[in-house]
């Protein structure tokens, strides 16, 4: 490949993404490759959470030999880099996310979307919902670090996936 394709590939990403990217994949013993980082730069821009044939198809538009094998290997690289998380949500499908902070799914059972919940979440949320939940699992000798959590549901067709959800604005009313 020339310097001037390599090149395009990275300007999808910023000086600073590029560095954190390469020293993440050090740290986890993984090469930089602009493979790696044209799909590390697809999951930053968007917020779908793409299974790896829609990785390789997107990434394929601008690597067009990269092989659905090597979009595999760069998704698992990323995520043992803590760059990405792999959501094997209720559905079966596999998605990644390119967001790696605590935050909530929402999932449409019907067609599989998944949408990220804009919504602080802190572990002692699930302790205030379920008070109980600690003590009980402390005496079994099973002390909680994370949780996920995904809601189900079906998203209505008229509904923007950056407007803000309905339920976002009822838990503003309330508080």
């Amino acid at each position: 490949m020339s310097d001037a394709h390599d090149a395009s590939t990275l300007a999808m990403l910023s000086a600073e993404e590029e560095l954190c990217l390469r020293h993440a994949l050090d740290q986890a013993g993984c090469r930089f490759t602009r493979q790696r980082a044209a799909v590390f730069a697809y999951l930053k821009s968007v917020a779908s959470h793409p299974t790896a044939e829609e990785v390789y198809r997107a990434v394929q538009t601008r690597i067009p030999h990269i092989s659905l094998a090597t979009v595999y290997n760069c998704l698992e690289a990323l995520v043992s880099s803590s760059l990405a998380q792999k959501l094997t949500l209720g559905d079966g499908r596999t998605r990644y996310d390119g967001r790696t902070d605590r935050h909530l799914h929402l999932r449409d059972h019907a067609t599989g979307q998944v949408r990220d919940l804009p919504v602080a979440v802190d572990l002692n949320a699930l302790h205030q919902l379920i008070p109980e939940l600690g003590p009980m699992l402390r005496s079994m000798g099973f002390e909680i670090t994370d949780y996920r959590l995904e809601l189900l549901g079906r998203f209505q067709p008229f509904a923007s996936p950056l407007s803000e959800p309905p339920l976002l604005r009822q838990i503003d009313e309330v508080k």
